[in-house]
């Protein structure tokens, strides 16, 4: 076949052509990556599956498919509970100095910013808590502010003190955890000093370098998480330091679920679920969705504990009608945990007599986590990341520092602060809030390989006829027209290339070859290599 005379435009058009289906064999290799791995963990037969997870959750006592039914029922009350004026008010000291290490790693963008209230907008009985907290100094020329320990021995993290004059109150409503753009070394270098120093050396090494998300559109905006050379731990390591390891995964990757869920669109200035950010943080790292639920089930059992001592507890806020309603959402709630079969088995745990002090360190290394949540640059990670350690610290100090009889709550009525309560509830919401959002992932996952494999793009094609027809390259995202007007000949083997499947790539590619030795333009190694036999 004689091919037509090419003008210079038809020899840069053909070069923009080749590069262009260069650019797709990368789109199409990428898909289909995504699209068998995620296929396998979308197949309910798959030991991988954790998107749609099924079995005995490990070190618990309960399957996925109980945790997933209890927290259809949870999760409507729990984010409905979060929502009253008891639990959205936290307050909390935001400003301390990082204690390990000097941080200058401060954000500047807006969203890590933290919306503060002024005391006038809170309950009254609150604010004479915080001008109760000034005391006249024993020289009776100064007044100094009540300072408490930053823990007691039955603590597991630094608690707040709504006595504490340096602390601020914060509407949590008014600063929802979500993407703000913090990423760099100084977040790095907060969860390489978690992992690394306080996690019972059970992973050895993080690679800050390597990032997990990088889509062309926001690259430079999310923060990495760090890949580990390993984050599954082997059952030979005792129990009670797996448990302290999965505790912080679940928490981190909780985190990370709650970044992909509320993403802000740099586009179009939307927020909302990003797939790819999803996809890219936990596809190579299904243990990290596990354990997800296996953090949920721990703090389900500590409010099933201390059930009868919520039941009594007096939330007060000086509005009677909704001191009650709080009261009955919350006895309706903890009714729910009880009726939950066992979850999680506290007893295992240092039940050993020599075990006192793997107790000791495991709590040692947990305060040491608390404290290092004053390293983050960013105001509003630092916000989230304080009070969801303060709600492990204190489902930790529930289910370790207190036997069944403690949570008689006539016999001790003040056992837990109104700080831990609310740090408590507010991080069990975030978990649930994380199971919620897997299975929004998961659908959307499932639709998009229905549309694939329908050959219905999930975004409308351009079908109005042309002289000339357009080009069509399908990549994971978008869909990009190009014309090349006098190449027609070429054109036409590739309008239906959204229809070729991976057995016709080879002849299509043989094609572009033939070409460019026709034009007498190199033909790269690598394309040699494509069609090689």
């Amino acid at each position: 076949m004689k091919l037509p005379q090419l003008n210079l435009f038809s020899l840069l058009a053909s070069s923009i052509l080749i590069f262009s289906t260069c650019h797709l064999f990368n789109c199409m290799a990428h898909s289909q990556k995504r699209s068998e791995f995620m296929e396998t963990l979308l197949d309910k037969s798959s030991e991988l599956n954790y998107c749609s997870p099924s079995g005995i959750i490990n070190d618990a006592c309960c399957d996925y498919e109980t945790v997933e039914k209890t927290n259809d029922i949870i999760s409507p009350r729990i984010s409905e509970l979060v929502t009253t004026d008891f639990f959205k008010y936290y307050k909390l000291n935001l400003y301390k100095e990082c204690p390990f290490w000097t941080e200058y790693g401060q954000c500047n963008n807006r969203a890590c910013a933290v919306e503060t209230i002024d005391q006038t907008h809170l309950p009254e009985s609150w604010r004479n808590i915080v001008l109760g907290a000034i005391q006249t100094s024993s020289s009776g020329s100064q007044f100094l502010p009540f300072k408490s320990c930053e823990y007691r021995d039955q603590d597991f993290c630094v608690v707040e003190d709504e006595a504490d004059i340096e602390g601020v109150y914060v509407n949590l409503l008014d600063n929802p955890e979500r993407f703000t753009g913090y990423s760099g070394k100084s977040s790095n270098r907060v969860w390489e000093a978690i992992y690394g120093e306080n996690c019972f050396n059970l992973v050895h090494d993080t690679d800050s370098s390597k990032i997990s998300f990088n889509p062309a559109s926001n690259r430079k905006q999310l923060g990495n998480f760090p890949k580990m050379k390993t984050e599954k731990v082997d059952n030979d390591v005792c129990f009670e330091k797996r448990v302290f390891y999965r505790l912080i995964s679940g928490l981190h990757s909780s985190i990370s679920i709650h970044i992909c869920d509320e993403y802000l669109n740099q586009t179009t200035g939307q927020w909302g679920p990003n797939l790819d950010c999803f996809i890219s943080r936990f596809s190579n790292y299904p243990e990290r969705i596990e354990n997800v639920y296996f953090t949920y089930v721990v703090l389900l059992r500590a409010i099933s504990k201390m059930s009868e001592y919520l039941r009594v507890y007096e939330f007060c806020t000086g509005d009677k009608e909704q001191d009650a309603q709080v009261k009955r959402m919350v006895s309706e709630l903890v009714n729910t945990a009880d009726s939950c079969p066992g979850t999680f088995d506290e007893k295992q745990m240092f039940a050993s007599p020599k075990s006192r002090l793997l107790k000791e360190e495991f709590k040692l290394h947990f305060r040491n986590v608390s404290r290092i949540m004053d390293c983050v640059g960013c105001d509003k990670c630092r916000l989230w990341g304080k009070l969801q350690i303060s709600g492990f610290g204190t489902a930790l100090k529930v289910l370790f520092s207190y036997d069944d009889e403690y949570f008689n709550p006539k016999v001790h009525p003040n056992l837990l602060t109104r700080t831990e309560i609310v740090a408590l509830f507010n991080a069990f919401n975030r978990l649930s809030e994380s199971l919620k959002a897997i299975e929004r992932f998961r659908m959307m996952y499932q639709q998009v390989t229905i549309d694939l494999h329908d050959g219905e793009p999930s975004v409308p094609v351009n079908t109005e006829k042309t002289e000339t027809p357009p080009i069509v390259i399908v990549g994971t995202q978008n869909f990009t027209n190009i014309h090349f007007p006098e190449i027609g000949f070429f054109i036409n083997l590739l309008t239906s290339i959204k229809e070729i499947t991976s057995s016709y790539v080879i002849k299509f590619y043989r094609l572009v070859v033939q070409l460019m030795e026709h034009l007498h333009i190199p033909v790269p190694v690598a394309l040699k290599l494509i069609i090689k036999d």
